[in-house]
């Protein structure tokens, strides 16, 4: 995949222009004494473990000669080489998403990301040996990447590996607010697979069971409707069990999701 590289006006010529015929350089221009350039390091560092890029890394105090050469009037600055042509891509720190947006336009495609549409081809296909060697190569290059948990738990609850499937989602902290969410929706899939084997006593029951049920064949909107009707019957039922169970579906589904949308406001009218 890719790697880093710092440049300087010797190796300018081979480290950027030649190489920019092999495969994009991205070229990080930024200063020591830059707080904006040190946030956008790890993000590109980062990158680099997914595509297939070069990072050349210049210092604009030790290169004053490309600094001008090449317009850099703030950092950090941002230019892509391609084929011996270098683009202005951006000034300043982009969010990683924007980023990545940026190098699929020239391109750029994320090693993580093609496996992860693969290991999903390979369950929809019920292939669970191509899964799992799958998961085993991307957690052997990525050991920590929550997309890659988070993947590998939801296939985990689908074959009914519920104990391996909660200790991967414990994994994800609750610093991480881009994923920390999702997992404890999914720890909630592993809580109605335990709730549907519960004996029913009462309707409640039956209604919960039921609610569960369709979450995990992903009808979610069938799932918040019927939860959503025992919020309004009962909030003492299972400790207001009903109204958690719609939260966990709202962090399954996300926050932008038009059913997270619509039953958000449903349920704040029940409750209000």
């Amino acid at each position: 995949m890719g790697y880093a590289v710092e440049v300087n006006s010797n190796n300018f010529k081979t480290e950027v222009i030649e190489n920019s015929y092999k495969k994009p350089v991205l070229i990080d221009f930024f200063a020591t004494w830059c707080g904006p350039c040190k946030l956008l390091k790890p993000i590109l560092e980062n990158l680099l473990q997914e595509y297939d890029f070069i990072l050349a890394k210049i210092d604009i105090d030790q290169e004053t000669q490309l600094a001008q050469q090449y317009k850099v009037e703030g950092v950090p600055d941002v230019k892509i080489a391609i084929n011996g042509e270098i683009i202005s891509a951006f000034v300043g720190v982009l969010p990683e998403a924007e980023i990545r947006e940026l190098l699929g336009k020239f391109n750029l495609q994320s090693d993580l990301v093609l496996k992860l549409e693969e290991v999903r081809d390979a369950i929809a296909s019920q292939n669970a040996s191509k899964a799992k060697k799958i998961f085993d190569e991307l957690f052997a290059k990525y050991p920590e990447n929550s997309e890659v948990v988070l993947e590998a738990a939801s296939f985990l609850i689908r074959i009914n590996h519920l104990e391996d499937a909660a200790k991967l989602l414990k994994t994800i902290r609750t610093t991480d607010k881009n994923h920390y969410p999702k997992a404890q929706g999914m720890q909630a899939l592993i809580d109605f697979k335990e709730i549907i084997k519960e004996p029913i006593k009462s309707e409640l029951d039956t209604s919960f069971a039921k609610a569960a049920q369709l979450t995990l064949v992903e009808d979610y909107e069938g799932a918040l409707k019927l939860f959503l009707q025992m919020v309004e019957q009962s909030r003492q039922y299972r400790e207001d069990g009903a109204r958690k169970a719609m939260i966990s579906i709202f962090n399954l589904l996300g926050n932008q999701h038009p059913l997270t949308k619509k039953y958000q406001q449903e349920l704040m009218l029940a409750l209000y």
